[in-house]
């Protein structure tokens, strides 16, 4: 076992059945957090609310990755949007250690895309054409 932290640059992503990896140049908003609840009894003798775990919430993940001409499904998912409906798929994050081993894992339950944008485009400029994708789900399992 190391005794530095892990870098955040070596990482992968997958989604739904498909074992292969899908290239992304940042992850950004694996975030978790409880509402807590004020609460006092009128017989409680403390003169302050306790304080008590709600309902949990879980932020959008935004994925960018540099646009590329192969195919990876998302364009696929991206149109099963309807109206009420859409192919929910598990989404998982993993931070991987100098062996390409996984070392922490982020998985989304039952995600869905929610935005996608386009790069910026400019006729003079040498930069990457970025996209993002915006993903909302209903859970985030940590695994180490």
């Amino acid at each position: 076992m190391s005794n530095y932290p892990l870098t955040a640059l070596h990482f992968q992503v997958q989604w739904g059945d498909d074992d292969d990896a899908v290239n992304f140049s940042e992850v950004s908003g694996l975030t978790m957090e409880s509402e807590p609840i004020e609460y006092r009894g009128g017989a409680d003798k403390q003169l302050s609310p306790r304080k008590i775990p709600g309902l949990k919430k879980y932020g959008n993940v935004t994925l960018k990755r540099g646009i590329m001409s192969s195919a990876n499904g998302f364009w696929e998912w991206w149109n099963t949007l309807q109206a009420g409906a859409v192919e929910r798929r598990d989404v998982t994050v993993s931070l991987l250690n100098e062996e390409h081993e996984p070392v922490m894992t982020w998985q989304m339950t039952q995600a869905w895309p929610v935005k996608v944008e386009g790069p910026s485009l400019d006729g003079t400029g040498n930069e990457i054409a970025i996209e993002t994708l915006e993903f909302a789900h209903e859970g985030l399992k940590i695994s180490t």
